[in-house]
């Protein structure tokens, strides 16, 4: 074995992201990255941590394609109200909370977490790997504008809300508008850029069918985003939308819950990948009558949604966009686990975790993990993995315990729980 050796997981079964099937052996971790897998215990020198799984699995550490990592972790009324310092006080907890479930990465689908990531990268907290999206761009009474309804809107000289002035969120009008504010968050570190193509559950002005932003407006944001060798992200769930978000250059649909099967087809057609979530009715009960219907109707397309995806071939991704609902943020890791209730676990699990690792490798050389595999457990590859009890490839229902049943979780070859 090589001298570079600063772990070894010694007696597990792995599952690499990638195939069905486990294959028994031992894992070499040499810095940040896998050394080998061999089914023979190398020799090591001393000073090497060895951890015996004892049978158990290794599989790549869990991802989330669209996580709001400040988001999820605030009500509406904290980020409105909050001191900013307590409100990054909140994320940096928040982010450690969503490694200790076993994400080791995330794409940010929307709120300034510059800062939180490159603290994370560099060590000083602990969290998962982040690709930020930045501010969520939204038209004025988008799905992204918070303001009160008597406010200005910012296009005629108003003052831009909380949501905005903190970076959360960012109102847009026109195509020079759009074309600035994606500029922005790529200026500020953005990898990839989101906006709001239709309307919202829980957001105040807008219905579901309603379309948002001008092709024209949406194509100013790809243009940004394809000039800096990226893409542009889009929330948007009826049917029209999602037609205009892809003729206008848009390659990740996020949510998507009311499309027809036509339209599902038409995202395979132009290669346009679906990320979307596994949303059921008892995921929540709003207070207001139109919300809540509108989270009924949202996730009345689940199971159509997923069959029809499958029965196409469409690029999936997995994700959760817990938002506003501190107290639910646990469910990110129920959600994942939810997955098995349409499709096979093994096909769930590689959806979480190479799969999604292939959407997050579009934006190109704005990556800032382009150095190493991600999602995958093979040589060269970032070590992030998780040691489990239970097989992930056959039932997914163990991970409800996950406190329990997760054993050990590594990012960057650092081990950051291991109750072994």
């Amino acid at each position: 074995m090589s001298d570079s050796a600063t772990m070894v997981v010694k007696n597990v079964k792995v599952f690499d992201g990638v195939n069905d099937d486990l294959v028994e052996g031992n894992v070499v971790v040499s810095g940040n990255r896998i050394g080998e897998i061999t089914d023979t215990l190398p020799a090591f020198a001393d000073g090497v941590e060895v951890i015996d799984g004892e049978g158990r699995v290794l599989m790549p550490g869990l991802t989330d394609a669209h996580c709001h990592v400040m988001g999820m972790c605030h009500s509406l009324p904290a980020m409105i109200q909050g001191d900013i310092g307590w409100i990054y006080a909140n994320t940096v907890a928040a982010a450690h909370r969503t490694l200790m479930r076993g994400f080791t990465t995330v794409r940010d689908a929307g709120g300034p977490v510059f800062g939180i990531k490159q603290a994370i990268d560099q060590g000083t907290i602990p969290g998962p790997r982040i690709y930020p999206s930045g501010a969520m761009i939204s038209q004025t009474a988008g799905h992204g504008d918070f303001s009160m309804s008597y406010d200005v809107a910012t296009a005629l000289g108003g003052a831009p809300s909380r949501g905005e002035s903190v970076g959360m969120t960012l109102v847009a009008d026109g195509p020079d508008r759009v074309l600035a504010g994606a500029r922005e968050q790529l200026k500020k570190g953005a990898t990839q850029v989101k906006i709001m193509a239709g309307g919202g559950v829980t957001s105040a002005y807008d219905s579901l069918d309603s379309l948002q932003f001008t092709i024209d407006e949406i194509r100013a944001a790809v243009n940004a985003a394809h000039d800096w060798g990226t893409y542009v992200l889009a929330h948007v769930y009826n049917v029209e939308g999602i037609h205009r978000a892809i003729d206008a250059g848009v390659r990740s649909i996020e949510h998507g819950h009311l499309a027809d099967e036509d339209t599902v087809k038409y995202m395979k057609d132009k290669n346009v990948w679906l990320s979307t979530q596994p949303f059921v009715v008892h995921d929540h009960h709003f207070a207001d009558p139109r919300t809540q219907a509108k989270h009924e109707h949202v996730s009345s397309g689940t199971e159509n949604l997923y069959e029809w995806s499958k029965k196409y071939g469409v690029n999936t991704a997995f994700g959760t966009d817990i938002l506003l609902e501190p107290d639910k943020e646990t469910h990110q890791i129920t959600m994942f686990a939810r997955l098995s209730e349409f499709m096979e676990p093994v096909e769930a699990v590689r959806m979480a975790t190479s799969t999604n690792a292939e959407l997050f490798r579009m934006c190109g050389e704005r990556d800032p993990y382009i150095d190493a595999p991600l999602g995958v457990v093979e040589p060269g590859a970032w070590a992030d993995f998780l040691l489990v009890d239970g097989d992930p490839t056959k039932d997914l229902s163990f991970f409800d315990d996950y406190e329990s049943t997760i054993r050990v979780i590594v990012k960057n070859g650092v081990a950051h729980k291991n109750t072994l």
